[in-house]
């Protein structure tokens, strides 16, 4: 019988290691679903939508508690070996990067009521294609930590650059509207703000990459 505990603890301790892989990539996928829904809402001035968009952030942080209590649990309970102490570490930290992109999910949103006030802009600019780059970055950089993929999280590093240059450029154009038509500056302001949100989606997705380097190359 002394033999049979190890096994159950050894069984235990795997099936909840794999239940962090699982919360990772349900709060991944849930994350990157705010941000395309929130674009979404941009572009269809659809306040319905972001509204619902802002209520689903519950289930966001609902699974950061329950992600990182599972990490404790693991630490507490248990005594990891090099490699697995490393992941938990790590997805305790990527759980507040993911719980932050959650967090300007709402952001765009909130913008998006007020810009439903304002007379439409022509064109949203680059702004699709921006957000289209960083929730890719977002995917990318969360299977790169999961796959142990240094190799993939060095690219989604460098794509950082992308983003970054579609933020300088949609500020440029923001600004070039914004001085031809005095009208149009409201909602051009709250753009700029959707711009920087988009921005720093990139750099959360880029931080996740960093860590996945970190903790690859240990």
């Amino acid at each position: 019988m002394d033999n049979l505990q190890p096994q159950h603890t050894n069984r235990q301790y795997e099936e909840e290691l794999r239940a962090v892989r699982g919360d990772l990539l349900k709060m991944g996928g849930l994350v990157e679903r705010q941000i395309a829904e929130a674009m979404e809402a941009l572009v269809n001035r659809d306040t319905a939508k972001a509204r619902e968009i802002i209520a689903r952030d519950t289930e966001v942080n609902r699974l950061d508690v329950e992600t990182d209590d599972r990490c404790i649990r693991l630490l507490a309970l248990h005594q990891p070996a090099a490699s697995d102490l490393r992941f938990i570490t790590t997805g305790l930290k990527i759980t507040t990067d993911l719980e932050r992109i959650g967090d300007n999910a709402v952001n765009i949103c909130e913008r998006v009521l007020e810009l439903n006030e304002e007379p439409q802009l022509k064109p949203y600019l680059d702004l699709p294609r921006m957000a289209g780059a960083a929730q890719s970055m977002l995917k990318d950089s969360l299977d790169a930590f999961l796959r142990d993929d240094a190799g993939l999280a060095e690219e989604v590093i460098e794509r950082d650059d992308e983003v970054d240059q579609l933020y300088r450029s949609g500020i440029e154009a923001l600004q070039s509207e914004m001085q031809a038509d005095s009208g149009v500056v409201p909602a051009g302001t709250i753009l700029l703000f959707v711009l920087a949100t988009i921005e720093r989606v990139g750099d959360r997705a880029q931080n996740i990459a960093w860590k996945t380097k970190d903790v690859v190359g240990a």
